[in-house]
């Protein structure tokens, strides 16, 4: 009878738990540079969340958004992540670039570190400088 109520309340309480997938967090931001300068139509903007945290190894991309760029500076962007793939005791970073017909007008040369704990300053504000 022990077992029988035991195994009830198992299914009871496991009947209860959530099923609904944990929602996706997001960054907000903008990417700016000093230039007096205006960027060509065929410009595009690529900006990417990463797990930089291994030193020998390439970043994991946790998300990223590619496209033409829709203006002048500063150009916003939208980062989605799941909140599940984000570990403890590891670093991330976004980082982005600027390129136009392939070629790189400008990068991120700073690391722009986010702890992704909800708590991240939004907008973002990510400063690429001119590609030598």
């Amino acid at each position: 009878m022990k077992k029988l109520s035991l195994v009830l309340l198992t299914a009871l309480l496991g009947a209860c738990q959530s099923t609904q997938p944990i929602a996706n967090a997001s960054l907000d931001g903008e990417v700016f540079y000093l230039q007096r300068i205006a960027l060509p139509p065929n410009a595009t903007l690529s900006v990417s969340l990463q797990d930089v945290s291994l030193a020998d190894a390439p970043a994991v991309v946790l998300d990223e958004q590619k496209g033409p760029v829709k203006g002048q500076v500063p150009l916003p962007f939208h980062l989605s992540y799941d909140p599940a793939q984000v570990k403890p005791g590891h670093r991330y970073s976004v980082s982005a670039r600027i390129e136009v017909d392939g070629n790189l007008m400008f990068i991120t040369t700073e690391n722009h570190a986010v702890k992704l704990d909800g708590k991240d300053p939004q907008p973002l504000k990510i400063r690429v400088d001119a590609a030598r």
